[in-house]
């Protein structure tokens, strides 16, 4: 079965370039291209596709705001594209119900990977994003922890294995860090998401932010 996939930028010619690397994969189909956020909302309610590729800075109705009107009643992934660097908005993308988040000079074959990974629910970002993206949250002042649904039923393994997922390292990487295996550190993840009601791994991320991780809670 193809993945059926919008396209949402404000610029034709990067539609045009991220429809066309989107199409060169077999079981990927573009059934839309938005010019806006309004379009894309539109589009996400008339084609009903598996996954939004969202620019943040559109017109009309910007990316963030987009994000969240189709995911607050649609079970439809959102991969946000973002320059990253000169983007303070990544943040409130991905509390809005966003799966992940991509530079928009990821490579081709990246790009084909990535919309993959979150149209089926497994959300692979980059190490290399998303500790960059860690390290904008942890360089703002702390905010007071916030009380977060099933936090207390978790295992003291599983509250380390958030921690390391927090840090932005990968099942294999926590693996190597706790002395498990890849496998195992796989399975801690998967109870995480469904004990904490996460979306993917990202929302896993925020969350332990919100909790005040880790001083807050690590060590009860």
């Amino acid at each position: 079965m193809s993945l059926r996939i919008v396209v949402a930028d404000d610029q034709e010619l990067v539609r045009a370039g991220l429809s066309g690397i989107l199409r060169s994969a077999p079981d990927l189909c573009v059934v839309g291209e938005a010019a806006n956020g309004r379009e894309a909302v539109t589009l996400a309610r008339t084609e009903r596709p598996h996954l939004v590729l969202m620019d943040i800075r559109m017109p009309e109705l910007d990316g963030i705001e987009a994000t969240r009107r189709i995911t607050a009643d649609q079970d439809i992934k959102v991969l946000i594209l973002t320059t990253f660097d000169h983007d303070e908005y990544v943040y409130s993308a991905l509390r809005g119900g966003a799966s992940g988040f991509l530079l928009k000079d990821t490579p081709p074959r990246q790009l084909i990977e990535a919309v993959h990974a979150v149209a089926t629910g497994e959300t692979l970002l980059s190490p290399a994003i998303t500790r960059r993206l860690i390290a904008r949250f942890t360089a703002r002042p702390p905010a007071a922890p916030v009380s977060v649904s099933g936090l207390e039923s978790l295992t003291a393994r599983e509250r380390e294995v958030l921690a390391l997922v927090a840090e932005g390292l990968t099942n294999d990487e926590i693996a190597r860090r706790l002395y498990i295996s890849p496998g195992t550190a796989k399975t801690h993840v998967r109870h995480l998401l469904a004990k904490l009601d996460a979306r993917d791994r990202v929302h896993l991320v925020i969350i332990a932010y919100q909790a005040g991780l880790p001083a807050a809670w690590l060590e009860r």
